[in-house]
């Protein structure tokens, strides 16, 4: 039992790069199968920190990992998005560079701050990534941005600040960070509290 939480990130992490040879290599006919692999990345996701708790493996080892892999796994998508759908992620290349700017920052300044990059699993990274999951539905299965994607863009933008913000405000660096809210309360000395968000 205290090894299912990492064969669930490495699976995630095998689903990210089958996810881009799907994209590019099969085309149209992969659309469905990608969105499978999308969905059962999220019920891993979901899954490996639930198990971990209750084995008592949860550590910043696993976090980290979970973290990282979360990113690529997350990129393959995009990057799947565009080989289906190239003309819809250029017609948003300067809100997606954006994104990607804002996410680089996070890293940037939790190096320069840390030493190491940022495993915060803040609450709204969290529903940004429920976000992502609808943008690259409609992308993917139905070939479409509209309000998912710019639901994505907004929870982008804000879960990115807040991450920034906690990086800034934490006095050490550790991880699962709901908000800057508890980061602040962390840094005026208020003793940190299990993070109920753990996933």
């Amino acid at each position: 039992m205290k090894n299912i939480p990492y064969l669930l990130i490495l699976s995630r992490f095998i689903s990210a790069f089958i996810i881009l040879y799907l994209g590019y290599f099969m085309g149209e006919s992969a659309r469905e199968y990608i969105l499978m692999l999308m969905y059962l990345g999220l019920f891993t996701d979901i899954f490996d920190g639930i198990i971990a708790r209750k084995t008592g493996v949860a550590s910043e080892k696993l976090r980290r990992l979970d973290s990282q892999t979360d990113l690529i796994f997350w990129l393959s998508l995009g990057f799947a998005s565009y080989f289906l759908n190239p003309d819809l992620i250029i017609n948003e290349w300067k809100s997606i560079l954006l994104i990607f700017s804002m996410e680089a920052m996070c890293y940037v300044v939790s190096i320069w701050k840390f030493g190491k990059e940022t495993c915060t699993h803040a609450f709204l990274s969290k529903m940004w990534g429920l976000s992502l999951l609808l943008a690259f539905t409609y992308m993917i299965g139905f070939q479409k941005t509209g309000w998912t994607f710019d639901l994505a863009l907004i929870l982008g933008l804000v879960s990115h600040i807040d991450v920034i913000l906690i990086i800034l405000f934490l006095p050490q660096w550790q991880y699962d960070v709901p908000s800057c809210y508890h980061a602040l309360k962390i840094r005026n000395g208020k003793q940190r509290k299990k993070s109920i968000f753990f996933n």
